[in-house]
């Protein structure tokens, strides 16, 4: 529904309080026209925003018109609300010299969303876009998801601070599945949980051209991370990874290790303030065992202590192919060892670059562990074929089995026992615990005995605590490689040429007045903008006209295998390539899962069960009636 522009315009009659308002500010110069100017003069973009302003009833901003010779347009934090973000849309859709508007922190919440997104559907001049802090929630995220279906202008698009949910996350996925010019994508600051997780994983598995993915400051734990890690495994474009204040743990380290074995596009990776121990770097390390692209790694402000930087550095050292440059853990401190371990490392890898908080650090010095004295004693015994009073009967004459401490220890001294000064002294405390200075040891064997049991008691605890571990390891890995599975499949689908096409031809409507028909509208305000003789008014009629022309075209470069005629043939090679490109031997997996149902040999033995069974049933039949089974033989 179009509208006319005698609608739009105020009351001739008497002038509105912005217009006088524009009088004494001296905004009435910009607006007069000269009725003896040529009438196939065409309105400057700032023309076309200050009549903008006077149908909106909005104060135009005056930075906006200083800058609009430039490339880059900043209106961060100037408050213009839905209306003055529309205003600002009618003017630029037919510019041609700005290739980036930022609109940061201006509250155009989801209307001023829409009128964005209409604007961008006919400008093919502006390549990134900055919308964050504007509140647009998920309304705002389902307008801009609808526009990434077939834009193919935009590179770069930040969306930080919108307060989307995790459903808003298959906004993303499905648009970004099909889109492959977005090269830069900024979705931190928001509310992607578990479930945002699996949509955004699935984002990583299918998008073809996304290099930077920024997810920083969001709520993934460890089922977010886990998904996310098996969409980054089948990737073959990202670049750049941030997931830092995310709070995913040693479990989500885990899963990210694993991806890490089989990604060889992946530059930098940020996992600041994660919640990772030395034992979730361990679990990296191991993924970086097999890599050789990640460049930058950031683990600064986890819960690492000297150990974790130690093995940090070691794998970079016993990795020949490493590629690693710059490894962050600004919050640790080191110590001496450490830092001769960097200076070795950096002799075979001079590029490196780790950056520590400083020398100072410790490892936690636990107790040497010791055998304990009565396995020592009873070992010696039993390799000799003695008893307790075959040692002991040189120093007890009288044989009451109760010596003096000091006769005692240097007789343990000068024997052959491998007891050291720390095992004696402990020896002798548990022997005399009321501290009489006589050595009864008759109780050393009841004191093997109770020793006997702690040992069986402290290692049922460490077995116990050890399956515990790998059961929880175990689960995180089949969970991880279900997601695998999962994605790889999915991602064919949603690129085949009918899913592509049922998602852009769906009815959005924005507005009852497209914004090109505003420019149009305040372009034809007198009879000299209504000539033929301008090129770029026919198209400004409908941002329909655009949508038919530049999607195919996009997909078909982007995408050749969209535009094939046959769906089935091209979801089999997206397949096929995919799994070739990320792991050969998840493909083989999910292929033999596929296909099952056909390699199920059971049928075959079904037949002879069955006549098994009617055989007994005429058995049954001759015991009862003789007469009826002459037929039945037959």
């Amino acid at each position: 529904m179009s509208m006319s522009f005698e609608f739009l315009t105020l009351n001739e009659d008497c002038a509105s309080p912005t217009e006088l308002s524009w009088e004494q500010n001296g905004f009435v110069t910009d607006l007069e026209s000269d009725e003896n100017e040529d009438d196939n003069k065409e309105m400057t973009t700032g023309e076309v925003y200050l009549e903008a302003c006077k149908l909106l009833g909005v104060v135009p901003v005056s930075y906006f018109l200083r800058n609009l010779g430039s490339t880059t347009v900043n209106l961060n934090h100037h408050g213009l609300g839905p209306m003055g973000c529309k205003a600002i849309s009618i003017a630029l859709v037919t510019d041609m010299q700005i290739n980036k508007l930022e609109l940061a922190d201006n509250g155009i919440l989801a209307e001023g969303a829409k009128y964005v997104v209409e604007m961008l559907r006919a400008n093919f001049t502006i390549q990134h876009v900055d919308l964050s802090q504007n509140n647009l929630l998920s309304e705002g995220a389902q307008h801009v998801a609808n526009m990434l279906l077939d834009n193919i202008s935009l590179k770069s698009i930040t969306l930080s601070g919108n307060g989307f949910i995790d459903d808003d996350g298959k906004y993303f996925s499905d648009a970004l599945s099909t889109n492959s010019k977005i090269k830069e994508l900024d979705l931190s600051h928001n509310e992607f949980c578990g479930k945002g997780g699996e949509h955004l994983g699935h984002l990583l598995a299918t998008n073809e051209g996304l290099e930077v993915l920024d997810l920083s400051w969001n709520y993934l734990r460890m089922k977010g991370a886990v998904a996310l890690s098996a969409g980054l495994k089948v990737n073959t474009m990202l670049k750049h990874l941030d997931l830092s204040w995310n709070g995913f743990g040693n479990e989500g380290a885990l899963a990210m290790g694993e991806a890490l074995k089989f990604n060889n596009t992946l530059i930098h990776l940020n996992l600041n303030n994660n919640r990772l121990t030395n034992e979730g770097v361990g679990m990296l390390c191991k993924g970086l065992e097999f890599n050789d692209t990640l460049r930058v790694l950031l683990l600064a402000y986890n819960s690492i202590t000297v150990e974790g930087a130690l093995a940090l550095v070691n794998v970079v050292k016993s990795t020949h192919r490493s590629a690693l440059e710059e490894i962050n853990i600004s919050n640790v401190l080191v110590n001496e060892n450490f830092v001769h371990l960097l200076e070795l490392t950096c002799q075979e890898h001079p590029s490196l670059d780790v950056q520590y908080g400083g020398v100072g650090g410790f490892i936690a010095k636990k107790p040497p562990k010791r055998i304990d004295p009565m396995k020592v004693i009873q070992d010696y015994l039993d390799e000799r074929k003695l008893r307790l009073w075959d040692f002991f009967r040189n120093i007890d004459k009288d044989g009451t089995m109760r010596v003096p401490v000091a006769e005692f220890r240097k007789a343990v001294q000068q024997s052959t026992i491998p007891l050291d000064r720390y095992q004696i002294e402990d020896l002798i405390q548990r022997l005399d615990r009321d501290k009489t200075g006589i050595v009864d040891y008759r109780g050393l064997a009841d004191t093997r005995k109770q020793m006997m049991r702690d040992h069986r008691r402290h290692l049922k605890k460490v077995e116990s605590r050890q399956k515990k571990e790998k059961q929880k390891s175990d689960r995180i890995l089949k969970t991880f490689q279900t997601a695998v599975e999962a994605v790889t499949p999915q991602g064919s689908m949603v690129m085949s040429p009918g899913a592509g096409k049922e998602d852009s031809g769906g009815p959005h409507p924005f507005s009852a007045t497209p914004l090109s028909s505003w420019h149009h509208i305040v372009m034809s305000h007198s009879s000299r903008y209504l000539s033929n003789d301008h090129v770029h008014l026919p198209m400004l009629g409908s941002s329909t006209h655009y949508r038919p022309t530049s999607s195919p075209g996009m997909r078909s470069y982007s995408q050749p295998n969209l535009l094939d005629d046959s769906p089935l043939p091209s979801r089999g090679k997206s397949i096929s390539a995919q799994g070739a490109r990320s792991d050969p031997e998840m493909s083989r997996n999910s292929t033999l899962t596929r296909s099952r149902p056909a390699l199920n040999p059971k049928p075959p033995e079904g037949k002879p069960k069955s006549k098994k069974v009617k055989k007994k049933k005429v058995k049954k039949r001759t015991d009862k009636d003789t007469k009826k089974t002459t037929p039945l033989a037959k």
